[in-house]
């Protein structure tokens, strides 16, 4: 009557978005303010001021039939343009409009490109711990998900074991940094042994191995001595999946772009294939306004410090407390370790003070929650005193 694996994925939310909803609930119950919800990555902070006033200039401008009318299928040109000479202007790298597509965020980008390199007996390596939908994305293109695990002491790619979950059978790899759930950020190293080690095992199969850099928290790096970097300078078999959700707090607007890299094997097919993909998708015409607006305020970010300024009061408490944690470089969360091995219980426990975050076997990743510290810093430094409960329970 219907398909299973739809009905199983429709009748039961995501982890995180269960929590989500469940907050929602409890604030209802108890008050907002009674309620420390760090289940979710959604921006606190306000958009720059520069995106309100473009999108003001933009609807008293624009002729109306033109601002919200279709576009190319891939995107606007100019938008494509304008974005590609940024980046190649960035990134040291020579990217052309023709090499991007716009699409509805980063989740339409990364089920894009695994349709577009998709084929049978595909198997996709992500590293644990990972962002939990990659694994309903890949399977829901029929490829098999591989898991690799990351070096336990790091949360850096574990290159040995790396290279051992690389079988013919492999198509992509996908790297997330900034990472959601753990905030680590990959340097030029680890990005020139992650090149070294694709173009080794693409020569020994005899076939590209693609490297799918999933970025929408590219410009959460809080710390000056960590530079951006894009992947795609050092590997040419890239395709980047880029959302401004989270660098200009626009994650309703659902905008974002896949860029090939023109390097890349065949990379005019492979640009033709991921076209094709968001075709048989539905993602053609990401919203026209929207693209109009972020070609305008490209490379713009909301106000960082003030997830900076989260994290540092997040994570130098929880240390102070006894507990255990990954020092998040980027991104706005805080990967903790549960003082007891079931990480599920420990967040039962914390769920006991109001205190909400998600699990780290949701990320692949047991025994370790996920804090989400994008929210405002009076309710982190409200929800203190009971983090210092809960690790006094424990006994750290």
């Amino acid at each position: 009557m219907y398909n299973q694996e739809s009905y199983a994925l429709g009748s039961k939310r995501s982890s995180i978005r269960e929590i989500f909803e469940y907050a929602k609930l409890r604030a209802e119950q108890i008050g907002a303010e009674n309620v420390f919800d760090f289940s979710i990555g959604n921006p606190s902070v306000p958009v720059p001021d520069e995106v309100e006033k473009t999108l003001i200039r933009l609807v008293e401008k624009t002729p109306s039939i033109r601002l919200h009318g279709y576009t190319s299928a891939q995107g606007d040109k100019t938008v494509r343009d304008k974005i590609a000479q940024n980046y190649s202007a960035r990134f040291c790298v020579a990217l052309s409009g023709d090499d991007l597509y716009m699409t509805c965020g980063a989740a339409a980008s990364l089920t894009i490109c695994l349709r577009a390199l998709y084929e049978k007996g595909d198997e996709v390596i992500v590293i644990a711990p990972y962002f939990a939908e990659y694994r309903v994305f890949v399977e829901g293109t029929g490829a098999k998900l591989v898991v690799a695990p990351s070096d336990e002491k790091t949360l850096l790619p574990d290159f040995q074991a790396l290279a051992n979950a690389i079988t013919q059978n492999t198509k992509a790899v996908i790297v997330n940094t900034p990472n959601n759930p753990s905030g680590v950020v990959y340097d030029e190293q680890v990005l020139q042994k992650l090149s070294a080690l694709l173009k080794e095992k693409s020569e020994q199969y005899g076939k590209p191995i693609f490297l799918i850099a999933d970025e929408p928290y590219r410009e959460l790096v809080y710390d000056k001595t960590t530079p951006i970097l894009s992947p795609m300078r050092y590997y040419e078999n890239t395709l980047v999946c880029y959302s401004y959700s989270k660098a200009l707090s626009l994650p309703g607007e659902r905008i974002g772009y896949i860029a090939v890299s023109p390097q890349a094997v065949n990379a005019k097919a492979l640009y033709a294939s991921v076209c094709g993909a968001g075709r048989m998708l539905g993602f053609v015409c990401a919203p026209s306004l929207f693209q109009y607006l972020v070609a305008e305020c490209d490379g713009l970010t909301a106000d960082l410090q003030v997830y900076k300024r989260n994290r540092d009061l997040l994570y130098n408490a929880l240390r102070s407390y006894g507990f255990t944690c990954v020092y998040p470089q980027g991104a706005f969360y805080l990967f903790v370790k549960s003082p007891e091995k079931d990480a599920k219980a420990f967040c039962k426990k914390a769920q006991e003070k109001e205190l909400l975050f998600v699990a780290g076997d949701d990320f692949g990743y047991e025994g370790w929650v996920r804090i989400a510290y994008c929210v405002q810093t009076e309710r982190i430094e409200r929800a203190l005193p009971f983090f210092k409960a809960l690790a006094q329970e424990y006994q750290l």
